[in-house]
């Protein structure tokens, strides 16, 4: 695997199936909208509870751990029961949890109901991607993964932006999460005759098992656990840099409003470009240098809101092309269940950064203090970094 325009055998050749793609992406953004409501809503209420840094980033680490034990099962779920039958089991999970948090306020309960809510959302990133690379031309591919990533990045500005107007306070937080949790089984609904065949009929994938997909392509899998790792961990604990910075809980979440704005708009123009490279890693590469210079600069710019808001724009948008680029790259070498299980193995390697990240971000925090949390993510970036030129330089394209 060098990265090379491989032969692309992904999608369907005779064009772009849009209400496919529309509803796997309008499905996969109403829950991006409940997760960037969540995740913050669920890390100050844990704050004000009196919990560190580092119980806040174990709790969310669960759900790293949720999405690596359940990405083995979906494809073989999915199979069993359809893809679209899959997706609603798994939004009624989500939303379900959602609204338990609000009754229990012991920590334990909150690492169930983390980890059972994640279980949904992971079968869902992994069979909507599949849905939306199945739908796609190849030689769109990374335009229309741009498409996506976008729109899930708009649900994602859209949920801190929706917890700084509601705040943490009483049911309506969490009222809101489910009810947006639910509207995207609408989607689903509308075109479920429209969803890809996943089962084994053709014996796709037989003589392979999970983990070899996870081994394909290392520089791609590699990227996406970094992402993981920095979107989970900062989107976490970036609520709690900024109370400790002196900001307030609204000015946080406006914070990480502008980073998912930063994705909306550069997700189309990478993913544009990566049509056209002749190798995707030196994209990739990129991506985490102008991660790791963002970080290195935070701890200098943090006491300047309106320049923290500048940098974290741009470097939010460029960050998120380790994912988008990363995807595009994966999916332009595997067609049918192939590619299902290459998505699996994508997410599963997310889920190893949701762990990762909160953990050494909390720690990070703990132990050096506030500035803690831009150094732990330098630390993810800089670790790609060399991987990524240790494989350029070991296999030129």
């Amino acid at each position: 695997m060098t990265g090379v325009l491989p032969v692309d055998r992904g999608a369907a050749p005779e064009g772009v199936r849009w209400l496919s793609l529309a509803a796997a992406i309008a499905s996969i953004s109403a829950v991006g909208v409940a997760i960037g409501l969540g995740v913050p809503l669920l890390s100050i209420i844990l704050e004000q509870r009196g919990h560190s840094a580092t119980a806040i980033g174990f709790n969310t680490a669960v759900a790293g751990l949720a999405s690596i034990a359940v990405a083995p099962l979906a494809i073989p779920i999915a199979a069993r029961l359809g893809v679209a039958l899959t997706m609603l089991i798994a939004i009624a999970l989500g939303a379900s949890c959602f609204a338990g948090f609000y009754f229990t306020q012991d920590y334990w309960m909150w690492i169930v109901l983390r980890a059972l809510m994640h279980v949904g959302i992971t079968l869902l990133f992994i069979l909507s991607e599949f849905w939306i690379s199945a739908s796609a031309p190849p030689h769109r591919r990374g335009l229309v993964l741009g498409i996506y990533a976008t729109v899930l990045s708009l649900g994602f500005a859209f949920g801190p932006w929706l917890f700084a107007r509601i705040g943490s306070d009483g049911f309506a937080p969490f009222g809101a999460g489910v009810a947006i949790t639910v509207l995207a089984a609408l989607p689903v609904i509308a075109a479920w005759r429209e969803s890809p065949d996943i089962s084994n009929r053709s014996g796709e994938a037989g003589g392979r098992r999970f983990w070899h997909y996870i081994l394909l392509v290392p520089t791609a899998t590699a990227a996406v656990l970094v992402f993981g790792a920095v979107e989970t961990g900062g989107f976490a604990l970036f609520p709690v840099y900024g109370a400790r910075l002196g900001y307030t809980e609204a000015d946080s979440a406006l914070l990480l409003t502008a980073i998912g704005l930063g994705n909306v708009l550069l997700q189309v123009p990478l993913g544009m470009v990566s049509d056209r490279t002749r190798d995707r890693r030196t994209i990739l590469a990129g991506c985490a240098f102008v991660g790791l210079a963002g970080m290195l600069a935070l701890p200098w710019l943090a006491s300047n809101w309106h320049a923290t808001a500048a940098v974290l724009f741009v470097w939010g948008g460029v960050v998120a092309g380790l994912y988008t680029i990363g995807l595009a790259h994966l999916g332009s070498r595997l067609s049918g269940r192939d590619l299902a299980s290459a998505n699996a193995a994508f997410v599963f390697c997310y889920g190893l950064g949701m762990i990762l990240g909160p953990q050494v971000i909390g720690a990070g925090m703990d132990l050096v203090g506030m500035h803690g949390f831009a150094w732990s993510l330098s630390f993810f970036f800089a670790a790609y970094l060399v991987l990524a030129f240790g494989r350029m330089l070991r296999r030129a394209p």
